[in-house]
């Protein structure tokens, strides 16, 4: 058995030869399970009430809960060659079709959709040359191709049919977890950003922290609530410079002493870790670039506004 988890629901992966299967727990009383159909069965009768009480018994009985929908399906791992074509943009389902492992088809059309909006809205309002659009396809394909590879990796640790070599799997988890099962955040297995617009610094290409920030009156709120949906340079107050010469297009957010108050450190670890200052993060909440010297960010925010522009 192997688990992923995120912060809204967790899943089970049991890696069983005789039946690979999947629980996820989801919101509320909400509860999924995938469950391989072996050779010979039939994909209709599987999915008749019986045969899915049969399947589930391991966890539960018919009076503890409500079948909402049970379906039988053959999965793909599909992307597309092309993004854009003219005034037409791919995402989602239309791009790409992902493994049901750690559920990342919708997350996968989420961030291709997060992605396209912000560039549009930019090139539409004037802000950004339509070269800004061909980003969207550069980063979007290479993260989708890698992720997708990395889902098809877990698919064949979970579906191995060998006895011989599902012993030897298990093994080799067991060792890499010092004995026990360890539990993987989902966040971990998900790529950064490799090509696009980014710029080669520690941390670049990756999602920007979301911490708890601690409001006067003690309330505590989300940090995008505060940041908003345009770009934004965020500093560690007690290392970076007094004030950053930054166009106003660019909102600079000071965390730490004279600034915003974090709950957990969140933050102060970040820019620990990664030894810079300063983390410059698009509308989509990728960073952009981060740094550790006046003189390279400077230079950076002055060569973004040429590459937006171009």
């Amino acid at each position: 058995q192997c688990d992923w988890t995120s912060d809204v629901c967790s899943s089970d992966l049991y890696c069983d030869p005789r039946r690979p299967c999947t629980y996820l727990v989801g919101v509320g009383n909400h509860r999924r399970w995938e469950i391989s159909i072996n050779p010979g069965e039939d994909p209709q009768q599987v999915t008749s009430d019986g045969a899915v009480w049969r399947l589930l018994s391991r966890w539960l009985e018919p009076d503890e809960a409500r079948l909402w929908r049970q379906a039988s399906y053959r999965f793909h791992a599909l992307v597309a060659t092309e993004w854009r074509k003219g005034r037409v943009f791919l995402a989602g389902d239309a791009a790409h079709q992902q493994p049901p492992f750690i559920g990342q088809g919708m997350c996968q059309g989420l961030r291709d959709v997060a992605n396209l909006a912000w560039k549009l809205e930019a090139v539409l309002g004037g802000r950004a040359g339509a070269g800004l659009l061909d980003t969207y396809g550069s980063e979007r394909s290479r993260h989708v191709r890698e992720l997708t590879t990395r889902l098809k990796g877990i698919g064949a640790i979970i579906g191995e049919r060998d006895d011989e070599k599902a012993r030897m799997r298990d093994a080799r988890l067991l060792a890499q977890g010092g004995g026990v099962v360890r539990t993987t955040p989902r966040q971990d297995i998900i790529p950064k950003l490799e090509a696009g617009l980014i710029t080669e610094t520690p941390a670049a290409g990756t999602i920007f922290p979301q911490p708890w920030i601690v409001e006067e009156e003690g309330r505590r709120v989300r940090f995008d609530a505060l940041a908003g949906h345009g770009w934004r340079l965020v500093l560690d107050a007690e290392r970076a410079p007094p004030s950053p010469d930054t166009p106003d297009w660019i909102r600079v957010m000071r965390v730490g002493q004279g600034g915003l108050v974090e709950a957990d450190g969140v933050l102060r670890g970040w820019f620990g870790r990664h030894g810079v200052w300063a983390a410059l993060v698009r509308p989509d909440h990728y960073v952009c670039a981060t740094f550790g010297e006046a003189g390279i960010l400077t230079r950076e925010l002055k060569g973004l506004r040429d590459r937006l522009t171009s």
